[in-house]
């Protein structure tokens, strides 16, 4: 009796931590493709989180880690407040630990022991607050409803529409606004189903660009509504999807003179086993949280969208913007994308760039890729 009693503890304890492992492969599946952060964390830099060991004159000095901070432009917030940060400096004294200047701070300087995040956006606010940039506050109709929308005028034919990323909002396109409007193009900075003010779906989560790419071509409509006749599509990881899915799927695509592609989420399994690992599933609730996160969605088979065609047979012009250190959507897919289209694929790779973070890396090389690819589209 007592033997058999055993057994059946045995069976009832390993059933429940079944259950309970199924249980939270289930929500950490879920909480992959649910943003749920506020104020919203970029996608690859929910982890990336520094400990202020001392500042000074404004200078801050972090503790090391394993990842230690990239070089290029980024910036960092607390909860009373952010900065940008400035380039690397020599290691502060004997400590070993690494040294930045504080650029634009606002609110309350970060004190010793204070946990900071890094983020490649660097502007928060609207376009005139934050860069003294004149705009328009709009509103796109979509499926959904209303989607709030920022529109720059500019005085060339060619429009920009500026589609963000996972765990963003329209705040980070305006770090490469300065050189759009410089450049002269009229730049639409539209949100997305899920976004701040907007109706997203009722599970709130991601699709991953297979259902918000409409919420894109209802951006399209209304450019082509104000009198864009060709229009360029500029997005950030599944905002990237999103401008290929247009390109194929949409009316009016013939309007589409190029696709800029940054970071795009070609391997949806990749993308939503990264997240789900960034959320903090590991070991067996990996596997189960992708199935639970796929399940949820109800996504369809993982085949990555094509190039789209123009009429005439050929691709669009396409520059992909990627690196081998996208821990979020990985870049062999990019480069294989690439390699199959060299006719119409141009690319620009950066090093030591997380997840959406291409112009991040290096401003200046990726300002020139970019020139150099729409110059002959406009």
């Amino acid at each position: 009796m007592r033997a058999r009693t055993a057994a059946a503890t045995t069976a009832t304890a390993l059933l429940g931590t079944g259950a309970a492992i199924l249980a939270a492969g289930r929500y950490a599946g879920k909480s992959a493709l649910r943003p749920g952060a506020d104020p919203p964390v970029p996608a690859g830099f929910r982890r990336s989180v520094r400990t202020v060991v001392s500042g000074d004159h404004g200078h801050v000095t972090f503790t090391r880690t394993p990842d230690p901070l990239p070089p290029g432009r980024y910036a960092v917030t607390w909860p009373s407040g952010r900065a940008e940060l400035g380039p690397p400096e020599a290691d502060s004294g004997t400590t070993g630990t690494p040294r930045r200047r504080l650029l634009r701070l606002s609110g309350a300087p970060p004190a010793p022991g204070d946990r900071v995040r890094l983020t490649p956006q660097l502007y928060t606010g609207d376009p005139r607050g934050a860069l003294g940039i004149d705009f328009a506050d709009i509103s796109i109709p979509s499926e959904l409803g209303p989607l709030p929308a920022w529109f720059v005028p500019g005085e060339r034919d060619l429009w920009v529409i500026a589609l963000h990323g996972l765990g963003a909002t329209r705040e980070a396109p305006m770090n490469l606004l300065p050189f759009l409007t410089g450049q002269g193009f009229p730049v639409l900075i539209p949100s997305y189903r899920g976004d701040p003010g907007t109706r997203g779906p009722r599970d709130r989560l991601s699709r991953l660009g297979a259902t918000e790419w409409r919420d894109a071509d209802a951006a399209l409509r209304h450019a082509a509504g104000y009198g864009a006749r060709r229009v360029l599509l500029l997005g950030w990881s599944v905002g990237a999807t999103m401008a290929l899915h247009t390109a194929t799927a949409s009316p009016l695509r013939r309007r589409i003179a190029g696709l800029v592609l940054d970071s795009p989420v070609l391997r949806r399994d990749s993308t939503t086993r990264a997240l789900a690992a960034e959320r903090g599933a590991r070991g067996p609730l990996l596997p189960l949280a992708v199935r639970a996160a796929e399940g949820a969605a109800r996504l369809g088979p993982d085949t990555p969208p094509l190039l789209p065609l123009r009429p005439s047979g050929a691709t669009l012009p396409v520059l992909i913007a990627h690196g081998p250190d996208d821990h979020i959507a990985p870049w062999e897919p990019s480069r294989d994308l690439a390699a199959r289209h060299p006719e119409s694929v141009v690319t620009h790779v950066a090093r030591r760039a997380g997840h959406a973070a291409m112009w991040n890396a290096d401003p200046e090389s990726y300002e020139e890729a970019l020139r150099r690819f729409v110059t002959p589209l406009a």
